[in-house]
C-alpha cells in the first residue's frame, strides 16, 4: 500500500502523526509539497491525502490509475465531480467534515457582531482619526436566526449562537431532519419561502450541488425583512450576487458577510467590492489557517487510514449522488 501526501500545510508534528499511522498499517509513505508532479516510484499510489485544489490543478489524479481512496482536506468536494477525472471511477472520496466547525463558527459569530454592532463603521472612523457618531445597533439577543445547512458547520455555529439568547434558531436542510437538539425548529428547504420573512440573520453553510445552485435568488432575497443580515460561508454559487448587490445598495438589507463567491478570487471588476455594508473575506473562514483545523484534519485522516486498512467502514465518505 502506497500513500502520497501533499503536505504544504503540515508541520513536522503532523507528519509524525501520519507516519505513525502509516507504520501501523505497513504502508509506504511519501510527503511532497510539489503538486505539479507525482514523485518517482509512487505512480501506483493507492491513497492520496492533501489539499484537493492543488491536486486537481496538476491533473495528478489522472496520473494515478491504482488510486482507491482520496482524502480531501476540505469539506466541500464539488470540484472533484468532473467526468473522467478518475481512471478508477470506484475511488472512495472522503472529506474533512468535522474539522472546520470551530473555525467557521467563530468566523460567523465575528462577522455577525461586526455588522450588527456597526464595528466596521467605528473602525473606519477611528482609522481616519475621527470620533464616530453614535448609531443604532442590533443584537444577537432576541434575534431570529435561520441556519441554512444544518451540517457540522451550521450546527457548531448554532450551539455557540445559543449563548447569545436569540429569540429562535431555525434549521433548514434538505431532509428537514437534524439530530442536533440546538435548533428550536427544523424544516426542509421546501419551507424556506415561509421562513425567510421572519429571518433577521440568515447563515448559509451549504455545499455546492444542483439543488443549492442559486437557492438564494432575487425573489428570496426580497422575502427577507428590511434590515436583515446574510452570512455565507458555504459556496458562492448559492447566491444571486447581482440581486444581493441591489438589495445592499437600496438599503433593504442591513449587511452581508461573504466568504465565498461564484468566482474566486473575486474579480476586481465585481460590483460587490463597492456594495454598501458588505464584509468580504477571501475564503478564509475555514481553510487550513487555524491550528485546530489542521490538527483535527490530520486526526480524521489517521483514524480513517486505520479503518481502511482493516476493511472497516470509513467516516466522512462522500455520497457521489448528493455531492457531500
Amino acid at each position: 500500500m502506497k500513500i502520497l501526501v501533499y503536505s504544504g500545510a503540515l508541520t513536522e508534528k503532523h507528519k509524525e502523526m501520519i507516519s505513525e499511522a502509516a507504520n501501523k498499517v505497513g504502508a509506504d509513505l511519501c510527503f511532497t509539497e510539489n503538486a505539479n508532479e507525482v514523485p518517482e516510484g509512487y505512480e501506483d499510489t493507492e491513497i492520496v491525502y492533501g489539499y484537493g485544489m492543488n491536486i486537481i490543478g496538476a491533473d495528478n489524479i489522472r496520473m494515478l490509475p491504482n488510486l482507491k481512496w482520496i482524502s480531501i482536506t476540505s469539506a466541500g468536494v464539488d470540484y472533484l465531480f468532473k467526468p473522467g477525472l478518475f481512471k478508477n471511477e470506484d475511488v472512495i472520496i472522503t472529506n474533512a467534515s468535522g474539522a472546520y466547525g470551530v473555525s467557521i463558527a467563530e468566523h460567523i459569530i465575528a462577522v455577525s457582531l461586526m455588522m450588527m454592532r456597526s464595528l466596521t463603521y467605528h473602525y473606519s472612523e477611528s482609522s481616519n482619526g475621527r470620533w464616530a457618531n453614535l448609531v443604532m445597533q442590533k443584537s444577537l439577543k432576541d434575534c431570529r436566526i435561520t441556519v441554512l445547512g444544518t451540517g457540522d458547520i451550521g450546527s457548531t455555529f448554532a450551539r455557540r449562537a445559543k449563548a447569545f439568547e436569540p429569540a429562535v434558531i431555525t434549521g433548514v436542510c434538505r431532509s428537514g431532519k437534524c439530530d442536533d437538539p440546538v435548533y428550536d425548529e427544523v424544516f426542509s428547504i421546501d419551507h424556506l419561502d415561509e421562513i425567510l420573512p421572519s429571518t433577521e440573520l440568515l447563515v448559509m453553510s451549504l455545499p455546492a450541488t444542483k439543488e443549492t445552485e442559486g437557492i438564494l435568488s432575487r425573489e428570496r432575497i426580497n422575502l427577507l425583512p428590511e434590515g436583515a443580515y446574510i452570512v455565507n460561508v458555504g459556496r458562492g454559487s448559492a447566491i444571486d450576487e447581482d440581486a444581493l448587490y441591489d438589495a445592499l445598495q437600496s438599503d433593504r438589507l442591513g449587511g452581508a458577510a461573504l466568504d465565498v463567491f461564484r468566482k474566486e478570487p473575486l474579480p476586481s471588476e465585481s460590483n460587490l467590492w463597492n456594495a454598501k455594508n458588505i464584509l468580504i473575506t477571501p475564503h478564509s473562514a475555514g481553510n487550513l489557517t487555524l491550528p485546530y483545523t489542521v490538527n483535527r484534519n490530520v486526526e480524521l485522516f489517521c483514524e480513517n487510514l486505520l479503518r481502511y486498512a482493516e476493511g472497516n467502514k470509513m467516516n466522512h465518505v462522500v455520497d457521489k449522488n448528493t455531492g457531500y
